[in-house]
């Protein structure tokens, strides 16, 4: 009997280590906004939190910072090259380098030194140039990704750490449609989940980019969110796990469209559909699934406001009027966001 006992606990034990944990559903009603960096002069579209739990930012007129969340303490640097006003909006970190991409041409991708100042580790100069995001998958190996140059979606990986990185040939990658590009709204237009990379574009045409193998190799799915001009289409994506992702957008010039602006998909972004149809919200730069929350609760942020969902995104809750263009998650109910003149610390309540 006592073995008998034994095994029918261990069977209970592994089906219940098996199901998937059951959390209660939550229903946010207001966000506490508290702003820890204020300066009129900056336009902050990047943000990234670092493994020790301290915020970097980089932004327009070379600005670029650190904020010591124990101290409740910024250092904020200039970054200067010859004459150029340069204006960062991917940035991106491993465990012990942080690194910021510049935007138009040329393009300057900086790296932490080791002297303690920001060193060039790549540099593209073309009159087109124009990178949009930047993200890493471990700390060898990470990804830029920008608009066409020549003749497809401009795509530059680095395999040691960040010191060197290589563009991809257009003929690994697929070809661009007329008018499709990228936005630099928010560095949310490359989502990544180990092996896996979706890449959002948007103008005319706005589909997403998806390599299985860490930008080895390629290919390329539609979606049918707003697209035809130059101002609309996918603006920020975000997956879950390896199946669940979802991506907004629309049209910046006209942020209360709230007309074929949200889509998800359930099979790995082969296919999308259309959800909230609508319904706000409209226009938004930056969407978010909160962590640890299976892949239900979502928060997206835009000039308009910040909007909740606790349904994968089939209904929203417009939670504040305050405008971000982006921001990331500390927790499950806490995260940092960024826009025009600040950077705040947003904490969600039921």
């Amino acid at each position: 009997m006592k073995q008998i006992s034994v095994i029918l606990i261990t069977i209970v034990f592994f089906i219940s280590c098996g199901k998937k944990k059951t959390l209660p559903p939550r229903n946010f009603s207001n966000v506490e906004i508290e702003t820890i960096l204020e300066d009129s002069l900056l336009s902050i579209r990047a943000i990234d939190i670092l493994n020790d739990g301290s915020l970097a930012f980089a932004a327009n007129n070379g600005a670029f910072g650190l904020f010591n969340p124990l101290k409740h303490s910024w250092m904020i640097s200039k970054q200067e090259f010859d004459s150029l006003e340069l204006q960062f909006r991917a940035v991106a970190h491993t465990a012990t380098d942080f690194f910021m991409l510049s935007i138009e041409n040329p393009a300057i991708l900086y790296k932490t030194g080791d002297t303690g100042q920001m060193q060039v580790v790549y540099k593209e100069n073309h009159a087109k140039v124009f990178y949009d995001a930047m993200v890493f998958w471990n700390n060898q190996e990470g990804i830029a990704i920008g608009d066409p140059t020549d003749g497809c979606m401009s795509i530059i990986i680095t395999r040691d750490g960040g010191n060197t990185w290589n563009k991809i040939s257009c003929d690994k990658l697929p070809k661009p449609k007329a008018g499709e590009a990228a936005f630099a709204a928010s560095n949310t237009n490359i989502a990544i989940l180990g092996d896996k990379t979706w890449v959002a574009t948007g103008g005319t045409s706005s589909r997403v980019l998806y390599s299985a193998d860490k930008g080895e190799t390629w290919e390329v799915f539609e979606t049918p969110i707003v697209q035809g001009l130059e101002t609309t289409g996918i603006y920020s994506i975000a997956f879950y796990d390896d199946m669940h992702g979802f991506a907004i957008g629309g049209d910046y010039t006209k942020p209360n469209d709230n007309t074929s602006n949200k889509i998800r998909t359930t099979n790995g972004g082969k296919t999308w559909q259309l959800v909230a149809q609508h319904e706000n919200p409209g226009y938004r730069s930056c969407v978010q699934y909160i962590p640890n929350r299976n892949g239900k609760e979502l928060i997206a942020v835009g000039s308009k406001g910040i909007d909740f969902s606790s349904d994968s995104g089939d209904s929203w809750k417009h939670l504040s009027d305050e405008g971000f263009y982006t921001l990331r998650f500390l927790n499950d109910s806490i995260a940092y966001a960024a826009g025009a003149g600040r950077i705040s610390k947003l904490t969600f309540r039921e």
